[in-house]
């Protein structure tokens, strides 16, 4: 039998993941910490430079060294993976199977459902892969300033990002505390 004092530790102190994480909340694409700083960034679309000419290849390497040099502050380079979720491409080829009447149709229609099913198996695992640039700040004007110049600086490099949404954050807490196991939560009926 547990003793008063146990049941009271283990009440106060449970081993959840919320019990030792100082997150207050994610509100406007930041992760609001207890002490009361934010931690927030940019998601980088991802380019390949390997395709481009050798002369863009250097200038964007060129770019992105110029920007990295100019970062005054600490932050984060993180490679997240993203399950690729194609329910909704999956229900519009089941609508256009069971509205066309050629068999023809049908056939071809049937193929991709099989091909998309066969992708979104265990084997495959098929990821969508994410980068963000994250950083730790106090005060929201400073947040504002280093989100403009890491979006400047990227931009001068070719390539496109955008703040961090509370989406973009949750699945980065959840990629990284779940061992990129994806936490699932539905209404129930």
């Amino acid at each position: 039998m547990m003793s008063t004092a146990k049941k009271l530790n283990s009440k106060i102190n449970p081993k959840y993941t919320e019990s030792w994480l100082p997150v207050e909340q994610i509100i406007n694409g930041m992760i609001v910490l207890d002490s009361g700083e934010f931690v927030t960034g940019v998601k980088v679309s991802p380019k390949n430079i390997f395709i481009m000419d050798r002369g863009l290849q250097d200038n964007t390497i060129a770019n992105l060294r110029n920007l990295y040099n100019s970062i005054d502050f600490e932050f984060w380079l993180l490679i997240a993976d993203r399950p690729v979720d194609i329910d909704v491409y999956l229900s519009r080829l089941q609508i256009l199977y069971n509205n066309a009447t050629n068999s023809a149709i049908k056939k071809l229609i049937m193929q991709d459902i099989n091909k998309a099913n066969l992708f979104m198996s265990a084997e495959y695992n098929v990821v969508d892969t994410e980068y963000y640039i994250l950083f730790k700040e106090k005060r929201m004007e400073l947040v504002q300033k280093k989100l403009h110049n890491l979006m400047s600086g990227l931009a001068t490099a070719g390539l496109q990002s955008t703040q961090t949404s509370n989406n973009d954050l949750r699945m980065v807490l959840d990629n990284y505390l779940n061992g990129g196991e994806q936490t699932n939560f539905g209404t129930v009926m």
